[in-house]
Formats: C-alpha cells, sequence, structure tokens
C-alpha cells in the first residue's frame, strides 16, 4: 500500500518476473541468444533513474530476497502477479517458469497470483500441460510471447488455428486474463511478431476473455489505442510505458498516457512494474505525482486524477483477478444529490 497526500493506493503489480538468467542456465550452443536477451533487457534498465540500476552479474541472478525485499518492502506491492516466459530454446531450465516463480510464491501464501502460458506451437502436450499448472496454480490468466522462438518456427500469430484451440481450452479451464507482450522487441526475437492485429481478431472471437496487452503494442500506440477503443475485452498493459519512459522519455510518456486515456480510458489500465527490469518503488512514487506538462500539445488529453491513479495502480486489475481491496482502500461511492426542495405544482 502506498500513501500520499492523505490519499492510500491498493497497489497490484500486474507483470513481474523472477527469472533464472545466469551462464549456468545457458543452452549450449545458443549462448549467444541468452547472453544477448538478458543484456538487451540490462539496457533497458538504464531507462530508470541511475540510482536505481542494478550490474549485470545481479541482473542476470537477483535473489528472492532481493525481489521480496524491492517489490513488498520497499515498493508499497500489496499482491503481484507473476508473468512466466520459459523461452527454453536459449536457458536449460527455462527463463521464467510458472514452477520457478512456484517455488517463490507458496513460500508467501496470498502475496502472488500464480499465471501460466502456453505455446500453441507444443500441441497436445501443451494442452495438457495447461491443465495440470491451472489444476495445480489456480492460475487465472497466461502470459503469452507471440515471438517466441519454438523448434525452428520464430513466432506464432494468435489467430493461427492451434492458438485458437489454445484459447478455447483455456477459457474451459476457468482462465479469463490473457495477457500478451506486444511491444518493444528484445533481440534477436522479430519485431513484426510483436503486431497488435491479432489481438484485435482473438478479442473480438473470444469476447468472455480479457486480453490484457503489455507493454501497449508501443511502438505502435496509434495502432493499439485504434484496435482498443473498439474491443471492450482489451486492454492496456503499461508495464514498459511507465517504466522505460516517464524518467527517460517525459514528453514520449505524456503523449502515449494521452493517447491511452483519450482512447482507452482510466478503467482499463493496469500497472506493471516489469520487475526485475525495474523496482516499483520510484515508477509508483513517480506514477502518484505526475500531472501533464503545461503545454498547448497536451491541453486536450482527459486530465487523470487520484481516483484513475487509484485505479490503474491496483484496482483494475484486483477486479480482473478477484482480488481482495481492504474496504478502506476501496474507491470512496460518491454522496448522492441534495433533493430538490422544490414541491411539485398540482392544479
Amino acid at each position: 500500500m502506498y500513501e500520499k497526500n492523505g490519499e492510500k493506493y491498493f497497489v497490484v503489480d500486474s507483470h513481474m518476473h523472477m527469472w533464472k538468467a545466469g551462464p549456468d542456465n545457458w543452452v549450449k550452443g545458443a549462448e549467444q541468444y541468452a547472453k544477448g536477451w538478458i543484456e538487451c533487457f540490462h539496457a533497458y534498465q538504464s531507462l530508470g533513474p541511475k540510482e536505481t540500476h542494478w550490474t549485470i552479474e545481479k541482473f542476470m541472478s537477483y535473489t528472492q530476497d532481493d525481489l521480496m525485499k524491492d517489490v513488498f518492502e520497499d515498493g508499497y506491492v500489496d499482491v503481484a502477479i507473476f508473468q512466466p516466459t520459459y523461452l527454453k530454446e536459449w536457458y536449460t531450465e527455462g527463463f521464467n517458469t510458472t514452477e520457478q516463480n512456484a517455488n517463490l510464491g507458496e513460500k508467501h501464501p496470498g502475496m502472488f497470483v500464480m499465471n501460466t502460458r502456453f505455446d500453441p506451437r507444443d500441441g497436445d502436450a501443451g494442452l495438457e500441460e495447461l491443465a495440470a499448472n491451472v489444476d495445480r496454480y489456480g492460475s487465472k490468466g497466461v502470459k503469452l510471447y507471440t515471438a517466441e522462438w519454438n523448434a525452428g518456427s520464430r513466432g506464432y500469430k494468435l489467430t493461427d488455428p492451434a492458438a485458437y484451440t489454445f484459447l478455447a481450452k483455456a477459457q474451459e479451464l476457468g482462465i479469463k486474463n490473457i495477457h500478451v507482450h506486444k511491444g518493444p522487441t528484445i533481440w534477436p526475437l522479430d519485431k513484426d511478431a510483436f503486431d497488435v492485429s491479432d489481438v484485435d481478431h482473438a478479442a473480438t472471437d473470444f469476447p468472455e476473455l480479457n486480453f490484457i496487452v503489455e507493454h501497449v503494442g508501443l511502438p505502435r500506440i496509434e495502432d493499439f489505442c485504434f484496435m482498443a477503443t473498439q474491443e471492450p475485452n482489451v486492454y492496456a498493459g503499461l508495464s514498459v510505458v511507465i517504466g522505460g519512459l516517464m524518467h527517460a522519455r517525459p514528453q514520449f510518456f505524456a503523449k502515449v498516457m494521452g493517447e491511452l486515456l483519450f482512447w482507452v480510458g482510466e478503467d482499463k489500465m493496469t500497472f506493471g512494474s516489469d520487475y526485475g527490469i525495474w523496482e516499483p518503488k520510484w515508477q509508483i512514487e513517480g506514477f502518484v505525482d505526475w500531472e501533464f506538462p503545461d503545454q498547448p500539445e497536451f491541453a486536450d488529453f482527459p486530465r487523470l486524477g487520484v481516483e484513475g491513479k487509484k485505479k490503474i495502480l491496483g484496482l483494475n486489475a484486483a477486479k480482473l483477478y478477484d482480488i481482495k481491496v481492504p474496504d478502506e482502500l476501496q474507491l470512496k461511492e460518491a454522496e448522492p444529490a441534495a433533493q430538490d426542495d422544490a414541491k411539485l405544482v398540482t392544479q
């Protein structure tokens, strides 16, 4: 929970990780990809305040204690949602698997939501794995990496028939939140695999699923906004938006937030720190303090007040995941308007 100026914010970090990226986990023959991937991630961390930067050695292999301190003790987070990324083409035990995340989550009941993942290229074995993970971890969401490499394939689309089979199976299993990575490219993945157009099709065909587009399709912000405004079940995941832009590119951050507020709205936006790329503490503090620059080019965007910031920092994600929010951290109900004293005049 974060408190500022007498206002209390319930915080759900809806996009964070516990990865294992040291050289001891690199697949032989694919070391250049494992090394390049984590070094690209590390370069993104430089977009945050200088005092929050880590050495590459810590970044590759931060500890469970580091995470608990950075996210919960110092970072104000009430509930964190693990989003796995397997990358077993490059990492022997996987980069950030459901099982690795659960190892920490099971030590701290109630503090984490255990999302899992699927890859439609895994076929029947993948369907069985999805069902087993939902049964074991009670997952209500999945993280999808449409650009991930798999057995010679360098990506897939949500519109692929196999992807529709998995989406239907996920819905049958009780999954309701589909987090899709659609944002900045990470080397060596292909930029085109992050295009948001396939989300448009899938969201229409699976109206009972929520599609949270992580990183809002950056740099394709216009494409995402025009798609998300017509699809009621498409949400904007603000990981990278806040961590990557608020400090390093404040003018561009204001433009992106303005477009999101105008087209998508504060009710369909969720905070994610993208830990361990960035720590949540400075992002939450900065976002609560943030206002549009007093410049003409931002004048026609909707303003974001305390209520909207509370929704984005936690209440929207809590609603998507049925997370119980303490009464004192809920939005205050609007007081009913005073009744008019005028009397009806009858003839």
